[in-house]
């Protein structure tokens, strides 16, 4: 350019000086482009939230670790979080090798909101805002019927711009560093084989959650995120029930049709008393994938009752409860159509009752009309 221009080259020194004095946002814009720009330099608005289930985060992330699947291969599985951005406490979470869908999410949902049933895990309740990113999985129809009928508002994050998702970002990296790293099959450590399995690794995940990172202070030497989750006494927004929640959050399935047996779904077989004056009915049934042993038994859109299978839960319902819930039902059956029969006889009394009054009414000599003296001719 110097020299179309006919002017002196500059030296090296000097175009140094001038490089070095660009700022560091516009090499990177010129360099890098608009996303590492944007990344590096745009502003972010950060929403803070003031107390424990203001504002909930969702996400998923593959982890760094591989491990055994159930027919001898190997796969690296995916963890999905809710995490409260007040107290950055982990409120549910889902671990398997599925890919991120709207399943995964309400299934995480379903732990978050409900209570748990270890007494040092207290995370529970429903959130005002539920943030996430723009996946299709949250962008769902089922998860906005459930996002209003739990009355929560759902936040979306600028797409392509994750800053505003530090808390849960964060913790995914709080979990390489800090849990996974130590285990047989994490990706970044040559020469340790996978040994373990989703089912390992999940035991393991929830005592490093709830004995680690959960009683764990912040960076800053703040409280941990149990006890900022639970300081003022917080009062958490829960649901009616449980049934109400699987109602709303547990995925359905095609509708079973009660069997004299139970009900069979995956091979296997379901049963409950409360099914015997179902026999022959289409029920929906709605099931947690991580707990196979018992599902969920709707009626009409209305929950009738769990039923178990006795190869997976380790329970069986007995001979005789069996026998007495087939005789009761039987004896409800009977008092039925003595009622119904009672009712026909009644009716079919009253009908004849009716129409022997016709009869004699028809047999009475009916009083002769007067006949006007003068004759009538038939033509006329």
């Amino acid at each position: 350019m110097a020299e179309t221009l006919h002017e002196r080259k500059p030296s090296y020194a000097v175009v140094r000086r001038i490089v070095r004095s660009l700022p560091a946002s516009i090499l990177m814009l010129a360099h890098r482009g608009n996303r590492a720009y944007s990344e590096g330099f745009d502003l972010v608005h950060r929403r803070e939230a003031l107390k424990p289930n203001s504002i909930w985060q969702v996400d998923h992330a593959q982890l760094d670790i591989k491990l055994l699947r159930d027919d001898g291969s190997v796969g690296k599985p995916w963890l999905t979080i809710v995490i409260d951005d007040y107290s950055r406490a982990v409120a549910g979470y889902y671990l398997g090798f599925e890919p991120p869908s709207s399943l995964r999410t309400t299934l995480a949902l379903r732990q978050g909101i409900w209570r748990k049933g270890d007494p040092h895990w207290e995370i529970c309740g429903i959130p005002d805002v539920l943030y996430t990113d723009n996946g299709s999985d949250f962008r769902s129809k089922h998860l906005e019927q459930v996002a209003a009928d739990l009355k929560i508002r759902l936040m979306f994050s600028t797409p392509g711009q994750p800053q505003g998702r530090g808390r849960i970002e964060r913790f995914f990296r709080t979990a390489n560093e800090m849990f996974l790293c130590d285990l047989d099959g994490y990706t970044t450590r040559n020469g340790r084989m996978p040994t373990l399995t989703v089912d390992t690794l999940e035991k393991e995940f929830h005592t490093f959650l709830l004995e680690v990172y959960h009683r764990r202070p912040s960076s800053e030497g703040k409280m941990s995120p149990k006890e900022r989750w639970e300081q003022g006494g917080f009062l958490p927004r829960m649901p009616d029930s449980v049934e109400q929640l699987d109602l709303l959050l547990i995925h359905e399935v095609r509708t079973r049709k009660v069997r004299t047996d139970g009900i069979h779904f995956h091979n296997f077989r379901y049963l409950s008393l409360t099914l015997a004056p179902y026999v022959g009915e289409d029920v929906t049934i709605r099931f947690d994938p991580r707990d196979m042993g018992e599902i969920r038994v709707f009626y009409r859109d209305r929950f009738l009752c769990r039923a178990i299978s006795a190869d997976l839960a380790g329970q069986t319902v007995p001979l005789r409860e069996i026998v007495n819930a087939r005789k009761r039902r039987r004896e409800q059956l009977r008092t039925i159509l003595k009622d119904r029969l009672k009712t026909v006889d009644t009716l079919l009394e009253f009908k004849r009752g009716m129409q022997r009054e016709d009869i004699h009414a028809s047999t009475v000599t009916p009083v002769e009309s007067k006949r006007p003296k003068l004759k009538r001719y038939f033509n006329e």
